[in-house]
């Protein structure tokens, strides 16, 4: 008589920083929906009207982070913060969000079995740019890569689109030249077109449950391609 051993399915833990925002709103969408995952945790300033049984909302104080580190333990992290000038005028709180929140979570999920890291960066990100925002997102980029995550993928998108809460009338102009633009842009030129929220969170789910090992770092192009 053959004996069959049931296996049962390894389900992971994860956390989404950003939860509120383009990317990570969709982000959370998948994940709540995606069978792979069993807790889906965010830290939020404010609760989200959303309620799943699969979700925990952790009412966060970003400048008092160690009064919740110990609710830093799942096998992912997706990081989607990041603000705007506009936003955060103060270049300090800005370095804080793009940089030492995610660089915190990186380091306390590892003290808690932290096995992925996954972050929106910037299409021309470089620690050596003259420009602020490129600068930022190349630092922090650097400072994840030096504390040794078993797998960290760094996403760096063009120009995002999506349904923001926020109204941006720049930004609005911006797309529709971008529009007629997109289709100018092919072979190494490909990777400035516009990318959608919604790809990039598809992206990063597909790529989460691979589980690979090492340090990614793809472009709008790729990043359409894994989608």
């Amino acid at each position: 008589m053959r004996i069959f051993e049931s296996i049962k399915k390894t389900m992971k833990k994860v956390i989404i920083l950003g939860a509120s925002g383009l990317v990570g709103s969709e982000v959370l969408k998948l994940a709540l929906n995606n069978n792979e995952f069993d807790e889906v945790k965010i830290f939020v300033r404010k609760p989200l009207p959303i309620k799943n049984p699969k979700l925990t909302q952790i009412l966060t104080n970003f400048d008092e982070l160690d009064l919740i580190k110990s609710e830093i333990n799942a096998e992912i992290i997706f990081c989607c913060l990041g603000s705007t000038k506009s936003k955060t005028p103060n270049l300090q709180d800005y370095k804080k969000i793009d940089h030492d929140y995610p660089l915190y979570f990186a380091k306390e999920g590892l003290k808690n079995n932290l096995s992925q890291f996954h972050i929106i960066s910037a299409l021309g990100a470089n620690p050596n740019s003259s420009n602020f925002y490129t600068k930022l997102k190349g630092e922090i980029e650097d400072a994840l890569k030096g504390i040794n995550i078993p797998s960290l993928y760094i996403y760096r998108p063009s120009f995002l689109v999506g349904k923001r809460k926020e109204k941006r009338p720049l930004e609005k102009i911006a797309l529709l030249i971008m529009r007629l633009i997109n289709p100018l842009l092919m072979g190494r030129l490909k990777k400035y077109q516009t990318i959608d929220a919604s790809i990039i969170a598809k992206a990063m789910i597909n790529e989460s449950i691979k589980n690979k090992r090492g340090i990614f770092v793809l472009e709008s192009d790729k990043i359409k391609e894994l989608a």
